[in-house]
């Protein structure tokens, strides 16, 4: 038993907590701001430094765990662990970097950034999870508005590094351990499960396109503060003000439940003091109820007593029947979904488009440095800013389409990759001028992978068990970036400084210069994504007839064997 908040306000109040959580779960894209001082300081080699990254990506998206317990706890108690797992994690690697314990050794370092960014994972879960089932029918929305704001978290952390930090990684490290689980102390007891809208309100979409416009400002703001603080010689009560006006626009999702409280909206058979009594009240219902409801089948298991073998007894007697399989868009159990053939086409997809990007993502510093940008400060918030705009954009055009034609969500899938080959390739010729256009197309492509992702995995196999469906096709990320980065990318690029240093041994610290130290990778990174287009496309056309029944008449209907209670 769950208890749920009902009124209108709280699903508000709760979504704009999570933007705070949601960036704080982007820590894990922070590895290349202290990488480079990792390998310098610590005397890494980039084959080290890149399967530090893989350790980085399996933290981040290996989330198995907290996809199963996220149906049996409160989202505080997700919370909680993910703030814990953050401190020491990152703690154990400020130690390291700022020489406090002097020679760690390398698989302890391994270990503790697996530990750290798995709070990404926890944290990650308890918002979207909690926010997908208070909004179940504006979830590609909500799903594009916080991955949204996850994306933006690297130019937000980007800021906090220049500003307040001054580029110290290890002060950095420091500010990880604690700010994180202090914010999730303080902004946890607002995130919590809500009574759900049956109905959409005339309001909601006014309230969610302010959350979007916000988020985009915040966005622009924080491409424009870390170029000017790149470019001009700031002082640093200026670079302090910047980071001050990013925390009041951070806070703009709370307006909504703000402007609720003071303009309340009257319910036709009610008045508002009794809008403001329902808003307070607390509702214990359970977390999700039963897609299938069979009252035989009930009192046979009632208690939890009735096993398998007596089911199917019954079954076999008629005492009860059979209950059927779940169709698309039902309620499926994890070991259901397994099975369909819809599901790993989607995880298919979905681990070319993000395997590939967290490939380029994580060896970011070592590519700007290769092709001559040796301050890749930059290089990382264009890629920040464009990660959101894809994530965001993709949420919100996947979802108009998806309302006024039916097109599947996973045709953005299709249409992104294809964009990605083309980043690649821009990637492999490294001629002058193109590294900061392939960046940004790269970015965005990657953006629009997870905002189609989540709502596409709810819609397809139910909400009762979306915290592991989604957690299981998070995998995704850190296998690609096991093979692409650690496997292909890490592996060439030493080689090749090998044989320009001359050596015939991979060395300690050194860096390759030029087109080759990268350029196998992407043109393999090029051919991988055609495939994912095609796989893609074959999906897509599996799934239509699915969408046509759950958006028929331009807006989403549940099931009607499903609930999301």
């Amino acid at each position: 038993m769950v208890p749920l908040k009902a009124g209108t306000r709280p699903p508000w109040v709760g979504l704009g907590a999570a933007v705070w959580v949601q960036i704080a779960s982007g820590n894990a894209y922070n590895f290349p701001l202290y990488s480079h001082s990792l390998k310098s300081v610590l005397g890494f080699n980039q084959h080290q430094i890149t399967m530090l990254g893989v350790a980085n990506d399996i933290g981040e998206n290996v989330g198995l765990l907290p996809g199963i317990v996220c149906n049996k706890f409160p989202p505080w108690i997700i919370l909680s662990i993910g703030a814990f797992a953050c401190f020491f994690g990152y703690g154990v690697l400020w130690l390291a970097l700022s020489l406090t314990i002097v020679s760690l050794p390398y698989w302890v370092l391994w270990i503790a950034l697996c530990i750290a960014t798995n709070s990404s994972a926890w944290l990650s879960t308890a918002v979207l999870v909690t926010n997908m089932r208070n909004f179940p029918i504006s979830r590609g929305t909500v799903a594009g508005i916080l991955k949204g704001y996850g994306g933006l978290s690297a130019a937000v952390y980007t800021e906090i590094y220049s500003a307040l930090l001054h580029g110290s990684s290890s002060k950095f490290l420091l500010f990880l351990a604690l700010g994180i689980p202090i914010l999730c102390f303080i902004v946890m007891y607002f995130i919590r499960a809500c009574t759900p809208a049956s109905e959409e309100d005339s309001s909601d979409s006014c309230h969610f396109l302010f959350i979007q416009i916000a988020s985009i400002v915040l966005g622009v703001y924080l491409i424009t503060t870390t170029v000017l603080n790149d470019v001009l010689p700031l002082s640093a009560s200026i670079s302090h003000a910047f980071v001050a006006v990013m925390i009041l626009l951070l806070m703009a999702p709370l307006a909504i439940p703000i402007k609720m409280t003071f303009y309340r909206k009257i319910p036709k058979n009610g008045s508002s003091d009794e809008l403001f009594q329902e808003d307070n009240s607390v509702k214990t219902e359970p977390l999700l109820t039963s897609s299938v409801s069979n009252t035989n089948l009930g009192n046979l298991q009632e208690n939890g007593y009735a096993s398998e073998v007596d089911i199917l007894l019954a079954e076999g007697e008629g005492a009860v029947k059979k209950k059927r399989r779940p169709k698309r868009g039902e309620d499926f159990k994890f070991s259901e979904a397994l099975v369909k053939a819809d599901f790993w086409l989607l995880f298919f997809v979905y681990f070319v488009g993000v395997g590939s990007g967290v490939a380029v993502l994580n060896n970011l510093a070592q590519i700007g440095i290769a092709q001559g940008e040796h301050d890749t400060t930059i290089l990382l918030s264009l890629f920040s800013f464009c990660n959101f705009v894809g994530r965001l954009g993709g949420g919100a055009l996947s979802e108009h389409f998806v309302r006024t034609r039916t097109i599947p969500r996973t045709i953005w899938m299709t249409v992104t990759q294809a964009i990605m080959i083309i980043a690649y390739l821009l990637f492999a010729s490294a001629i002058d001028g193109t590294l900061y256009a392939a960046t940004a197309l790269l970015g965005v492509c990657y953006g629009v992978q997870f905002s189609i992702m989540v709502p596409t995995a709810s819609e397809l196999f139910g909400l009762k068990n979306f915290g592991i469906v989604y957690n299981f096709m998070s995998l995704g990320n850190p296998l690609g970036a096991f093979l692409f980065s650690g496997l292909l990318a890490g592996y060439i690029y030493d080689k090749e400084a090998a044989k320009q240093h001359g050596l015939n041994l991979i060395a300690d610290s050194i860096s390759c210069l030029g087109p080759n130290c990268f350029g196998l990778t992407f043109l393999v990174l090029a051919g991988v994504c055609g495939i994912g287009s095609i796989l893609s496309i074959i999906l897509t056309i599996r799934i239509k007839p699915v969408y046509k029944m759950l958006y028929a008449g331009g807006s989403f209907r549940l099931p009607q064997a499903s609930s999301v209670h």
